[in-house]
């Protein structure tokens, strides 16, 4: 099977790796990258390895060669080299509002055919009265701790 993305790097390129992974002070994580893909080189000055054999070498696995090689051909060098930016989901604060009417509605009976509420129970109760959009039970546990009352 043919590879799917295929590393042919320039001389420029390929001298800018090699300073990197000579150099003293590399992060590992570009070190290894930088090493990856000059085994990857299917390039003029390189003899490519099989991605299996550049994973064993270098202690990591074969989707992470195969990512690595991904980045580097629609990307480029740079973003081939650096760690991807973590993606953070937007925090969802809840303010004042929603911690009263969550004490509210844990304050009041509870549903038919249950003793008390729960936790997961008001979790619910809350994105069913869209109180808040999506909520978790984790969430619900903390604004109720925050009280003086033992509803949790």
């Amino acid at each position: 099977m043919a590879p799917r993305y295929r590393v042919t790097l320039t001389e420029e390129e390929r001298g800018r790796l090699e300073a990197l992974t000579r150099g003293g002070k590399t992060a590992a994580s570009k070190f290894i990258h930088a090493r990856a893909l000059l085994l990857c080189d299917a390039g003029p000055h390189g003899s490519p390895w099989k991605v299996a054999d550049v994973a064993a070498a270098l202690g990591v696995t074969t989707r992470t060669i195969e990512h690595l090689k991904e980045r580097f051909v629609e990307e480029g060098i740079e973003a081939a080299l650096e760690r991807k930016p973590a993606v953070k989901a937007p925090k969802l604060t809840f303010d004042g509002a929603f911690d009263a009417r969550l004490t509210a509605l844990a304050c009041s009976p509870a549903p038919a055919g249950r003793a008390r509420w729960t936790v997961r129970l008001l979790a619910e109760k809350v994105v069913e009265l869209k109180i808040a959009p999506k909520v978790s039970t984790m969430s619900i546990h903390r604004a109720l701790k925050k009280t003086n009352s033992s509803l949790i």
